[in-house]
């Protein structure tokens, strides 16, 4: 069950999104501004998880987002728990470097919560250990690079899970 908005920006596009992209403590405006953008795009909800590293008023994040924030469900969490506690741990995947399971076998459900965390830490262990079996990653090469850039991951898997789902309401 999705948890209770404590506050909202933009306006509502669907009740029902196909997936709800959770951004835990985002701190680079662009990138929020980019995942905002995408959500826009697909009808996807956007989840923002306090602290932010910016307002919400931030001028690169609007700009990032160009004029697509009228159109998004965007809704503010506390803390990653508060997000947690109100939604089924069957309908959430935990999107990490360090899980061990890629993501192209995952069987994603429409509604599901794709959730990332902050661009210079990612999740907490603890939360990646605590639900190993709803941590995925997207694949790399080795010792290539540490991480994908927060914007291009979430691309990556908002895609392939709305693949899965035969891209609902998607032209």
């Amino acid at each position: 069950m999705p948890s209770q908005p404590r506050d909202r920006v933009g306006k509502k596009i669907s009740p029902n999104a196909p997936l709800h992209i959770v951004l835990v403590e985002p701190q680079i405006p662009p990138n929020a501004g980019n995942v905002a953008r995408l959500c826009a795009a697909t009808g996807c909800a956007l989840h923002l998880v306090e602290p932010l590293g910016f307002s919400l008023d931030d001028r690169e994040l609007k700009r990032a987002g160009l004029d697509y924030w009228h159109a998004l469900d965007v809704t503010l969490h506390p803390s990653l728990d508060a997000f947690l506690a109100r939604w089924s741990p069957r309908a959430f995947w935990l999107m990490s470097t360090r899980a061990t399971r890629g993501f192209e076998g995952a069987p994603f459900a429409y509604g599901d919560a794709l959730i990332f965390g902050k661009e210079t830490a990612g999740l907490a262990p603890e939360v990646l250990t605590s639900h190993p079996d709803r941590t995925l990653r997207i694949p790399m090469r080795p010792d290539a690079v540490r991480s994908l850039n927060l914007s291009t991951a979430v691309g990556i898997a908002v895609y392939a899970a709305l693949s899965r789902l035969g891209f609902p309401g998607l032209a």
